[in-house]
């Protein structure tokens, strides 16, 4: 590619890069056919192992939107994409997995949103796709939201509990954020496993004006059964995700909307984690017995975000998650772990359709 006439950036892509050799140029080629073409990619290679970074470091070379930096160690995650923020130099920035890919006129669409609306933070959809342990796409999932421009942060505040209803407020990649507010607030990702994104994006939303959702799915997000983290055992899987939930309800409180329905939402989004938590627990490298698994289950009965959220839980949108969260409101400890161990089993035998009806398809 010809080398382009070098302009200040209007928009910073940081790509953490890991292990990635697969898929990394087909994201770097998603960034270089963008319509709107006033943006710097930075490519973190945090200590890759395979070829990522030389992929990267050639496109670099024909290409002077994008640079390379390289930590001397693996960091993880978290790190990288803070070696980003100070790299930084466009007005926004956008963090992108190297592993995923994006249709080319995103930038364009959200510059021109941010002409109507200077907002902090320009969200967007995605589509889920499902890939199988050979690679090949299995199906596809959209979640979309609703276009709209906040310009009063009461409304906007109120939106959050939706947006993360949809799974869209969790993540970081579909949205793209106002570097000098970041910067000026010393927002920074924290080294928390599984829920990084949520963590900076409570810390992030808490207090800002304006939001603008843009009604599209340009980002392409690969779920792929024989690497994603989701899919492999994690022992602090409901340790993690619980704290999840007590940031959100903590979030709401301070905003003064910690109300039933917010309650019911956040409820049903607790017992979608304890569901995964009892299944899980059924897996031999969690070390637990029959009797580790009752005794778990009698603690968590006694938890008071269990108590606060799950008796208000509501499944609108999934019959199965409604009749689970019925057993869970029963607080029967066997009903729980047969139904975690039944959840286990088409997990185990039937991955894929384990994935359709937890996206809800």
């Amino acid at each position: 590619m010809e080398k382009l006439k070098e302009e200040k950036p209007y928009f910073s892509i940081v790509m953490p890069t890991y292990c990635v050799e697969k898929y990394i140029a087909k994201a770097i080629e998603s960034i270089q056919k963008q319509t709107y073409t006033v943006w710097e990619l930075i490519i973190v290679d945090d200590c890759t192992s395979d070829r990522s970074a030389k992929i990267a470091e050639k496109a670099a070379e024909k290409d002077n939107r994008i640079r390379v930096v390289h930590h001397e160690n693996n960091r993880g995650l978290s790190a990288a994409r803070n070696t980003g923020i100070e790299e930084a130099e466009g007005e926004y920035i956008w963090f992108m997995d190297p592993d995923d890919y994006v249709d080319s006129d995103v930038l364009r669409r959200v510059k021109d949103s941010l002409e109507k609306n200077q907002a902090e933070v320009v969200l967007f959809g995605l589509v889920e796709e499902y890939y199988n342990k050979k690679g090949d796409l299995q199906y596809v999932h959209p979640v979309c939201p609703q276009e709209k421009i906040y310009t009063n942060q009461e409304e906007l505040r109120k939106a959050v509990i939706y947006l993360e209803r949809q799974t869209l407020y969790g993540y970081a990649w579909n949205k793209i954020y106002d570097i000098q507010y970041l910067k000026k607030n010393k927002f920074r990702y924290q080294n928390v496993k599984l829920i990084e994104d949520i963590v900076f994006n409570v810390q992030f939303f808490t207090n800002i004006e304006k939001l603008n959702i843009l009604g599209i799915t340009p980002y392409h997000y690969a779920k792929r059964l024989d690497a994603n983290l989701t899919n492999k055992y994690v022992p602090e899987y409901f340790a993690v995700h619980k704290k999840r939930i007590e940031l959100l309800s903590r979030q709401h409180i301070y905003w003064g909307l910690y109300t039933e329905e917010v309650k019911g939402i956040l409820g049903s989004l607790y017992g979608r984690y304890i569901l995964s938590a009892l299944e899980r627990n059924c897996d031999k490298r969690s070390g637990m017995k029959t009797i580790h698994r009752v005794h778990w289950c009698r603690r968590l009965f006694e938890q008071k975000l269990f108590q606060e959220l799950i008796p208000e839980a509501k499944a609108e949108d999934s019959k199965m998650l409604a009749a689970a969260l019925k057993i869970l409101q029963r607080k029967k400890v066997w009903l729980c772990l047969l139904m975690g161990r039944g959840i286990y089993v088409v997990r185990k035998g039937l991955p894929m359709i384990y994935s359709k009806a937890k996206s809800g398809r």
